[in-house]
């Protein structure tokens, strides 16, 4: 399966989400649907009761449900129960909630989108803006996000064009390029700023984004110069290029007298700035 990662948006909750390129479908994490159609605080102990008094569900769930490999609420990459929307709709009619027929209504547009998104991309991108600027971001942070994403799409390329396998190879060349920019492997790095499930890249401040886009970017040219063959050699050109950036924040960090590598994440930074701005009383006109 060809997978693409992806959080989608049903009223401002999260659903965690993966698009199969050749079969041309979503797949759904099932407890996050159950969690938001219920309210309920143990989905997965709802799903077993659920199955329990519908025995035609129970009997299909093997066909209706899929394992595959998604982030964890605790952050690691895991096995969970996923479904297509087909299926989704099946486990919707065992489940008695006001919400059924609006979120039935979202999966439908979610699979329109994503087919005309394969025909136009900057209809993906467009998306993207859109579902940040509902979690609160500021458009300066977007513009920088949507960049990073980009870049490390290009990246994650030339890694599998230099026989790098998705998964645990990905991170641990990730975690190179972190840990040579920041001194932090990626989990260090989310602790630090006191994430749990959340996105990394999702937390960093516009410096932050910045530098790691350098970092990436960095690692995507030299990869594409040396043309490494196995992993080693790949962990090298990481090294490289997350070194790249390790430069340029010694030298801001050098100019500015502060630390790049922040506590806070995005959202916070921004609240912080907002409300700097108002204590200053910058951007108001004058009475």
């Amino acid at each position: 399966m060809a997978k693409q990662n992806a959080i989608k948006l049903f009223e401002d909750k999260l659903v965690r989400s993966i698009w199969d390129e050749e079969q041309e479908e979503w797949y759904f994490s099932v407890v996050d649907v159950v969690e938001i159609l219920t309210d309920s605080k143990d989905p997965k102990q709802y799903i077993k009761k659920m199955r329990s008094r519908d025995e035609e569900l129970n009997s299909n769930w093997g066909t209706i449900c899929t394992p595959i490999r998604m982030l964890g609420k605790d952050g690691k990459s895991r096995e969970i129960q996923a479904s297509t929307v087909r299926g989704l709709f099946r486990i919707i009619q065992a489940i008695p909630s006001k919400k059924a027929e609006p979120f039935k209504q979202w999966l439908a547009k979610v699979g329109a989108e994503r087919l005309d998104q394969i025909q136009d991309p900057e209809l993906s991108v467009h998306q993207a803006l859109q579902d940040y600027k509902k979690l609160g971001y500021s458009d300066n942070w977007i513009n920088q996000r949507l960049k990073s994403i980009e870049i490390r799409k290009d990246l994650t390329d030339q890694w599998q064009e230099h026989n790098i396998n998705d998964g645990i190879q990905f991170a641990v060349l990730t975690d190179i390029i972190y840990q040579t920019w920041t001194g932090k492997t990626a989990r260090e790095y989310k602790q630090f700023k006191g994430l749990k499930k959340e996105n990394l890249r999702d937390n960093m401040t516009n410096e932050e984004l910045v530098l790691n886009m350098l970092a990436e970017l960095s690692t995507t040219s030299i990869t594409k110069a040396k043309n490494p063959q196995n992993l080693t050699e790949n962990a090298q050109c990481a090294l490289e290029g997350g070194a790249v950036a390790a430069v340029a924040r010694k030298e801001l960090e050098d100019k500015t007298g502060r630390t790049v590598v922040s506590p806070l994440n995005a959202r916070n930074f921004f609240e912080l700035q907002d409300s700097t701005k108002q204590e200053y009383g910058h951007g108001k006109e004058e009475d």
